[in-house]
């Protein structure tokens, strides 16, 4: 490619990112479908939207497809229905690729974009969506499916002596498409909550990681520099680690010295199954938080000789015992509230904190033999893990702590018996909140920075896909 060619591409990329709205609160999937409508209306020779399945409660699923170019990039929003901020990526993305015939031009494309995979759940978490974001708004109005019924981590895979092939209905549909067009380039666009920017791509791409390392930084946004998302990813550059895969897990769990097929309850991703039918897919993932604070990229050794063992320790032992409060709670609530249809929200949070129940202990033992053994945690824990281990694990507890308030919250109307077990679980999670708002240095970041981010990081590697799978 030519430096006049380079320089071009990037300064349409660079008039793409700068008109990225500034985005105030996230949208409800029937603003984004409205969105779609209008777009399609307006653009008829280029944007068509088709129905691709049906989600578990019986929505429509559909997809915008943009263009005709010859090779094609899957991208979807929403893959766990509480990381909206794809979602709006995906609105200005489609808006801007029909707008500006350069923009369009550019991409040797046709685009799918799924604007909201998990709509079930996405809808789920619109009593957060529309206020302005903190820690007791989103955890007392999130909610997360459960592991084995995550759009992203139910598509079929067999390694060794595991096997799953219980897609859902969503899962199905992705299967659909990626059976249909073979993609070049997938974005499942995740999100996190607290720390700093990372990246997972499936591949080793040295000429993208000044990109996803640089960007987020000019925007004033951390790289997430404690510990990984969980000790089987593999690093490949800072903040920049290779697709998670079943097999990963699969192999920390045997090394840990238990059965993997008693640890592991859920599928694979959508790489795994997409590499199967193109080999050469590039696939990639953003995640950005809602939650910043400058000691997530802090590499110095912390000041209290703490050791990363013992932050480690200390963090899955505090987990441990969170969870034993909720297991406790929970399976009290149960007996009290019987079943309740899997398509109501009481439903939904019992079926994820069921499996939430079922799940953890076997995975905190694995990574407490993990914790115990593995001779790089002796050294002193920077500022960046102790921070991790200390406050950003605790935020992520407190939201399976904020699905079991929310589930009391909602039954204790109908059945007065819950009222002491809602009390319990109310002072437990403001408590815990508190405790996190201890921490002053954080800030909420703006959702127009986080759009950007993966936007770019989006952008610049469907480019280098593009330039890299010709022919």
């Amino acid at each position: 490619m030519s430096i006049q060619r380079s320089s071009l591409d990037r300064d349409l990329i660079n008039k793409i990112l700068n008109n990225v709205p500034n985005y105030q609160y996230f949208k409800t999937f029937d603003e984004l479908e409205q969105s779609s409508e209008e777009l399609a209306r307006e653009h008829r020779d280029i944007v068509r939207i088709v129905e691709i399945g049906r989600t578990r409660c019986k929505e429509k699923i559909r997809a915008l497809i943009i263009g005709k170019g010859s090779r094609r990039a899957l991208l979807f929003g929403a893959p766990h229905p509480n990381e909206p901020v794809g979602t709006l990526v995906l609105d200005y993305l489609s808006s801007a690729l029909t707008s500006d015939q350069e923009i369009h031009k550019m991409f040797d494309y046709t685009w799918i974009i799924i604007k909201a995979i998990d709509i079930d759940g996405l809808k789920l978490n619109e009593g957060w969506l529309k206020k302005p974001f903190s820690i007791e708004t989103y955890a007392k109005n999130y909610y997360r499916p459960a592991g084995n019924v995550q759009i992203e981590w139910s598509f079929p895979i067999k390694y060794k002596r595991y096997s799953f092939n219980n897609p859902t209905p969503e899962t199905k549909a992705l299967m659909n498409i990626i059976n249909e067009y073979k993609p070049d380039f997938i974005y499942s666009l995740h999100n996190a909550g607290f720390g700093g920017v990372y990246y997972y791509i499936s591949e080793e791409a040295p000429l993208l990681y000044p990109i996803f390392q640089l960007y987020p930084r000019s925007l004033n946004v951390p790289l997430s520099l404690g510990e990984p998302e969980a000790p089987w990813m593999i690093e490949f550059t800072k903040a920049i680690y290779r697709m998670p895969s079943v097999a990963d897990y699969y192999e920390f769990i045997e090394k840990q010295g238990l059965d993997p097929t008693q640890v592991i309850k859920h599928g694979g991703s959508s790489y795994d199954y997409a590499k199967n039918l193109n080999p050469r897919v590039v696939e990639l993932v953003t995640e950005v938080p809602y939650l910043y604070d400058p000691k997530i990229e802090d590499l110095n050794e912390n000041k209290e000789g703490v050791s990363r063992r013992e932050a480690v320790l200390e963090a899955l032992e505090w987990r441990e015992k969170m969870f034993e409060f909720i297991r406790d709670i929970y399976l009290k609530s149960k007996k009290i509230i019987g079943e309740r249809d899997p398509c109501s929200v009481s439903g939904r949070l019992m079926e994820s904190l069921e499996y939430f129940i079922e799940t953890l202990p076997k995975s905190i033992e694995a990574q407490k033999r993990w914790a115990k053994t593995d001779p790089s945690l002796e050294r002193k824990a920077t500022v960046a893990e102790l921070f991790d281990n200390k406050y950003v694990s605790r935020f992520y507890t407190s939201l399976s702590l904020g699905m079991l308030y929310r589930l009391l919250k909602i039954e204790y109307d109908k059945i007065s018996e819950l009222r002491p077990l809602f009390e319990e679980v109310d002072n437990k999670l403001n408590e815990l909140i508190r405790s996190l708002e201890e921490n002053k240095s954080y800030r909420v970041i703006e959702i127009q920075r986080l759009v950007k981010i993966q936007l770019a990081a989006g952008l610049y590697t469907a480019l280098y896909t593009q330039l890299t799978r010709r022919g």
